[in-house]
């Protein structure tokens, strides 16, 4: 299924009625544009071919910039 703007309006709709979310008017653009784009990152990670053998990381630390050396 293709994520048309249509159906990623209706999707956020429905999700923020569920969940008792009050979206302001204004904050619509930005809220759609971020669903785009974190859709966007969801079908390149889906898009990644896994073998039978790749498992996924134990866990993942974030390191500050001034952390590396």
């Amino acid at each position: 299924m293709t994520l048309t703007d249509a159906r990623t309006a209706a999707y956020v709709d429905a999700m923020a009625a569920v969940l008792g979310l009050p979206l302001a008017p204004e904050h619509w653009p930005g809220v759609l544009r971020y669903f785009g784009l974190a859709a966007e990152m969801a079908a390149l990670v889906n898009g990644l071919p896994l073998t039978v053998h790749d498992e996924p990381a134990e866990a993942f630390v974030p390191i500050s910039p001034e952390d590396v050396a």
